[in-house]
């Protein structure tokens, strides 16, 4: 399976919502990334229901949307409808994990957990097999921009080995910091999607980066 490439729309120019949904449309890459901050869970807002409404009129690939948000599971169908592919929440905020993985499923979407840097893999293990797709988070959540945690790698591998160890299809993601500089070691330790947000649309020609990250990626 050829890695996967989700530019993160909240790096955007949200002036320019439909032209930036457009050029994502016309790239490489294969997911559009939503950013669902809540200002509680992480220190930051950033988006709501109207705007992934306004990028779903206009994307013409997977919405894979990301909830840093306390009590997730009263909006689950609320995402569902909206026309999301892949639903992550984050196992800090799930107080019944296998509950919300459930719901998510049951709503016809893929379910994905996010672990922050501090969360260590192995408290997944139980729940694995349920998982579509493991988002680690490579920075500390809420804000953009920020430099990758070296640390990451080697949470990848032993992601890795479990999932392999568990016979699951599971899905890596990695989630803050991704550039040329460290996306052929990522997907060299196990990553099967690339979340990179500033690294593209800050870029001079965010197309052009997007395909180069593509290259490197394989």
């Amino acid at each position: 399976m050829s890695t996967k490439l989700a530019p993160s729309i909240l790096a955007s120019d949200f002036a320019n919502l439909q032209k930036e949904c457009e050029m994502v449309n016309n790239s490489r890459a294969d997911w559009f990334h939503l950013d669902v901050m809540d200002g509680v869970f992480v220190p930051n807002i950033s988006f709501g229901m109207p705007v992934i409404k306004a990028i779903a009129e206009h994307a013409t690939k997977p919405l894979d949307t990301h909830l840093m948000i306390v009590d997730p599971d009263r909006y689950i169908k609320t995402f569902a409808d909206l026309g999301v592919d892949v639903l992550t929440v984050h196992y800090e905020a799930c107080t019944h994990l296998h509950r919300t993985i459930q719901a998510i499923k049951a709503e016809g979407m893929k379910a994905g957990v996010a672990l922050n840097p501090h969360s260590s893999i192995h408290l997944l293990e139980d729940t694995i097999d349920d998982i579509d797709l493991v988002c680690m988070m490579s920075v500390n959540p809420g804000f953009g921009g920020q430099s990758f945690i070296e640390n990451t790698f080697n949470k990848v591998k032993a992601l890795k080995k479990l999932i392999r160890e568990k016979g699951t299809e599971t899905l890596i993601e990695i989630d803050g910091g991704v550039t040329n500089q460290n996306a052929a070691a990522l997907v060299e330790a196990g990553a099967d999607v690339l979340v990179a947000g500033s690294f593209v649309f800050r870029s001079s020609d965010p197309m052009a980066t997007i395909s180069n990250l593509k290259n490197i990626a394989g």
